[in-house]
């Protein structure tokens, strides 16, 4: 066994997060990229990339699901679900001016995301899947548009 084995130290990372996160920034303002913690920066960066589509994703498919019971259980509309639909309208549009490359993303997401949001909405609503249409009846550019709601 060697020492290296036998003696793992903990790293700043691993032991404190915000210490490193504040070390790191120091580190790079000063330009002392020898000491920089690279495969945990690199990691942090794609990390960050991954949970912003994440995110948006997650969104999506909130703003979706309260535009499907929206229109599938007209009886039961509340300002909660109006609400929703208005609060997850506004993360998306605003992911997308702080970062336009979401709006491909968007594009790219958006029938997986409708898939997800009927099997929500069957749960949620007691309705079977096949009440809801199997392709989005909507656009992206309507789901995205404030005035846009859905009728029966």
């Amino acid at each position: 066994m060697t020492t290296e084995t036998q003696s793992h130290q903990p790293s700043l990372y691993e032991t404190d997060y915000l210490q490193w996160i504040e070390t790191t920034l120091e580190k790079l303002r000063q330009q002392d990229y020898a000491a920089i913690d690279w495969e945990n920066l690199i990691e942090e960066i794609a990390d960050m990339g991954r949970s912003e589509r994440q995110g948006f994703e997650s969104n999506l498919i909130v703003l979706l699901l309260h535009l499907l019971k929206w229109q599938y259980q007209p009886s039961m509309r509340s300002g909660s679900w109006k609400g929703s639909i208005v609060e997850h309208r506004r993360r998306i549009r605003k992911a997308i001016k702080d970062s336009p490359s979401l709006k491909p993303f968007l594009e790219k997401i958006f029938s997986e995301c409708y898939a997800d949001a009927v099997e929500q909405a069957s749960a949620e609503t007691g309705l079977p899947v096949t009440s809801f249409p199997g392709e989005s009846p909507y656009t992206p550019a309507q789901v995205l548009d404030a005035n846009f709601f859905p009728e029966v």
